[in-house]
């Protein structure tokens, strides 16, 4: 598991949309509006108290938290960011959604004409990836 230092500044990495390597008043406000959202529906579906969600509940966990994913992405965020028992923490799960959000907000803004398809050379696809 990483650390809560490295989760914070992965988080920044993340949210930096200007490459400053620090966060706007605006960048910190929608990833802390995130947060506190994403904690409410990450507690709602730990009905045990017990840290951890379950692979089983994580796709209704991710839809509440505004990310229907198909299967596929599913399982490789399984292996990605959960135990070796499919469980997934509230770190990992803060961190997982930070990601696909800044990705979705990425391709939007990438999708000009809104048709679902996005076109990017290497140093553009080396740009979204690289430092996030």
């Amino acid at each position: 598991m990483a650390s809560a230092f490295e989760s914070c500044r992965s988080m920044v990495a993340v949210m930096d949309s200007d490459s400053t390597g620090k966060l706007g008043f605006h960048e910190f406000k929608h990833l802390w509006n995130n947060i506190k959202k994403w904690q409410g529906v990450y507690k709602s579906y730990d009905t045990d108290g017990s840290g951890l969600i379950s692979a089983q509940e994580l796709p209704k966990a991710f839809t509440a938290a505004g990310f229907p994913l198909n299967d596929e992405l599913f399982q490789m965020i399984i292996r990605r960011y959960s135990d070796e028992n499919g469980n997934m923490d509230f770190d990992n799960y803060i961190g997982c959604l930070v990601r696909l959000d800044a990705m979705c907000r990425a391709f939007k803004t990438l999708d000009k004409d809104n048709n679902g398809t996005i076109k990017v050379n290497v140093q553009e696809w080396l740009q979204l990836t690289m430092y996030s």
